[in-house]
């Protein structure tokens, strides 16, 4: 039901829109003036910046062939799904005041991704309550809309817990300050982690950026992350990655998601991260280094293991049409890449290697037996190769294609395959 009026409040939305650019009238208000913009969306906003409301959204339709250690069998699998299909709200009310929705429709089961306040009258400090997503690294902190690789680095499957709206409500205070710094802490409920009081456990994610060069042609970007969270005995926990290949989860059949590692955790679970980036011109140079240590339930798990696990990423890229990427100091991201020429568009391209490892493990990894190794012997790893090629049309549709070569150690599939290849495609439109 809260689905069907959603649906019918943005198709009303959207005809106000069409009827306002196709009958020409006068639009008279009780307050300051209006201003109407349709490019990217469509935004409202008085002249006084008191009030606005923007409508947006992103359709990403995506197509993913696999192979080897990516399905089961390691026989060749494809999928076609929407990725993404978001319809997104924001705006301000009373100057001081915001406002953020954001859901998708993608999913089987629709759910709001973020849906939040926030208060601007601290400034430089902005304070948030509600869904928010927490922001643990450079890649995760720029929307998916311009992420370079159509799926992100796997290092973020190490601790799936760090950037995910599913953390539940929370609060979170950021700022921006000067020239180069940008740092933001949040504090969020997590779901199925309760005490035995029924009470849910809080994760802390906390992020800051300082950045000593910041122009439209050049870049210098550093970052630090930590988070952490206390879990309860017996709370069960394994690392499983799709080595960014999102089909592999899509496939409920044969796709192959391996699980490197688990424990059952009691106490703490904690996470480390670094990242540093440099830009100049077409050219771009980034990384990202992760860590992460939680504790062994010892009776649990039937041995003293706890869980470990680290990885890091290395990325380069070139604009063949000579654009550079943008940057917003304001959140500590890269953004989108704007065509110079309307004709040919932006050409993009990439590489990217990951390589992620769970250092120690209270649970071997899947079909380790295979390979005669148990908990205490494996130390399971991957690593993936990424080489990809981006369009940009125009502001609004991005055109991607990916391959990816990816092997492992200490793990394989059901078929005993210890490598893999897959090519992705992603046709997007943004509003």
């Amino acid at each position: 039901m809260i689905r069907k009026h959603f649906a019918g409040f943005a198709a009303s939305a959207l005809t106000l829109a069409v009827s306002a650019q196709a009958f020409a009238g006068t639009v008279t208000t009780d307050g300051a003036d209006i201003v109407i913009k349709t490019k990217g969306g469509l935004e409202v906003a008085t002249t006084d910046k008191e009030f606005s409301f923007k409508l947006g959204g992103r359709l990403q339709a995506d197509a993913d062939s696999f192979d080897g250690f990516y399905t089961k069998n390691g026989n060749r699998a494809d999928e076609t799904y929407f990725r993404r299909a978001r319809l997104e709200i924001s705006g301000v009310a009373f100057t001081d005041w915001g406002y953020t929705f954001n859901r998708n429709f993608s999913d089987k089961a629709s759910d709001w991704d973020e849906l939040a306040i926030h208060y601007n009258g601290w400034k430089p400090v902005q304070l948030s309550v509600g869904r928010i997503n927490p922001t643990f690294g450079l890649e995760e902190a720029v929307s998916s809309k311009w992420i370079t690789a159509i799926e992100r680095s796997a290092i973020y499957d190490l601790a799936p817990w760090l950037n995910s709206h599913e953390n539940g409500e929370g609060i979170r205070l950021r700022a921006t300050l000067g020239d180069m710094f940008h740092g933001e802490v949040g504090g969020y409920r997590q779901d199925g982690n309760q005490d035995e009081d029924g009470q849910n456990n809080t994760t802390f994610v906390a992020r800051g950026v300082f950045a000593p060069i910041v122009q439209d042609k050049q870049v210098l970007h550093f970052g630090l992350n930590y988070a952490t969270r206390e879990v309860e005995a017996g709370f069960d926990e394994s690392i499983k990655s799709r080595l960014s290949v999102r089909g592999t989860t899509e496939d409920s059949v044969n796709g192959n998601r391996g699980t490197f590692g688990g424990a059952k955790l009691d106490g703490t679970d904690q996470a480390w991260g670094a990242e540093a980036a440099y830009m100049m011109g077409p050219f771009s140079i980034q990384g990202e280094y992760l860590a992460r240590t939680a504790d062994g339930d010892a009776v649990a798990n039937g041995n003293d293991n706890d869980l470990e696990a680290s990885g890091y990423n290395v990325q380069v890229a070139y604009t063949l049409t000579g654009e550079s990427r943008s940057y917003k100091l304001d959140g500590g991201k890269f953004d989108k890449i704007k065509p110079e020429n309307k004709q040919i568009g932006a050409w993009e391209v990439f590489y990217r290697y990951d390589d992620i490892t769970v250092d120690e493990t209270a649970v071997a990894p899947s079909n380790a037996g295979l390979l005669g190794l148990t908990a205490d012997t494996a130390e399971a790893s991957a690593k993936t190769h990424t080489l990809g090629v981006n369009w940009y049309a125009n502001e609004a549709v991005k055109v991607s294609v990916n391959y990816l070569h990816t092997s492992v150690d200490d793990i394989v599939n059901a078929n005993g395959d210890d490598d893999g290849d897959a090519i992705s495609l992603r046709a997007q439109y943004v509003f």
